[in-house]
């Protein structure tokens, strides 16, 4: 039976899409599943990654500056301050604290995922860092993806612009990915502990996102 045009816009993009939530968790585990495979077994792509890492480090202040914000002292405290404001404001909704607190389980997932996959892993760091293992995957990176992710999706059904919706996502991917950026050209990590890190990010993140949509009231903007 055809639907109206009003149930067809009111329908969640994911329920017309039913390949979209497969694909936007699926590929991001097959990156990361590749990678990790690839460390485990000192494949061809850990050598280039090496390769890439001699020429993309030369340490500097800026570098020290951007994966700093991967630090739990700067990336938690910024989300925490957004779960206080997200909390008030939504105190008097039905669930209100669904949202938060799944922003805030995830917080408490990250080291729960890293330091077993860096004891697993056990990958060397680079020549830059004093000698020592547990460099695979990122917790700085995973920090601040999850911290400045998870502030970014509480945050936008708050905003009723799409200008400032843009603003807000464009701050977050510079952070994440400027804090990628710095641990790499200070040498703190591989180029691949970094990428699985956002593979990581990307299943956690895009799950709180689907989770949000069912959640979040319609009369807020997506």
């Amino acid at each position: 039976m055809p639907l109206s045009g009003n149930q067809d816009l009111d329908e969640p993009t994911t329920a017309r899409h039913p390949r979209f939530p497969a694909l936007l968790l699926g590929l991001p585990v097959l990156l990361f599943a590749l990678i990790t495979w690839q460390v485990v077994a000192d494949g061809p792509l850990v050598r280039l990654d090496e390769r890439v890492s001699s020429d993309l480090v030369r340490p500097d202040g800026l570098s020290e500056f951007l994966s700093d914000l991967g630090n739990v002292q700067v990336a938690v405290p910024v989300l925490a301050v957004v779960l206080g404001y997200v909390a008030l404001q939504t105190r008097r909704a039905d669930g209100w604290w669904l949202p938060v607190s799944a922003a805030a389980l995830l917080m408490a997932l990250v080291p729960a995922l890293i330091i077993p996959l860096k004891e697993l892993t056990d990958r060397p760091g680079t020549p830059a860092v004093p000698p020592g293992t547990g460099y695979y995957p990122s917790g700085h990176t995973a920090t601040a993806a999850i911290a400045y992710g998870c502030a970014t999706l509480l945050l936008l059904p708050r905003l009723h612009t799409p200008l400032a919706r843009r603003v807000l996502v464009t701050a977050c991917l510079v952070l994440v990915l400027g804090v990628g950026y710095g641990l790499v050209r200070r040498g703190y990590h591989w180029p691949l502990d970094v990428v699985a890190s956002w593979c990581l990010c990307a299943v956690l993140l895009s799950s709180l996102w689907l989770f949000l949509r069912r959640t979040t009231p319609r009369e807020q903007p997506r």
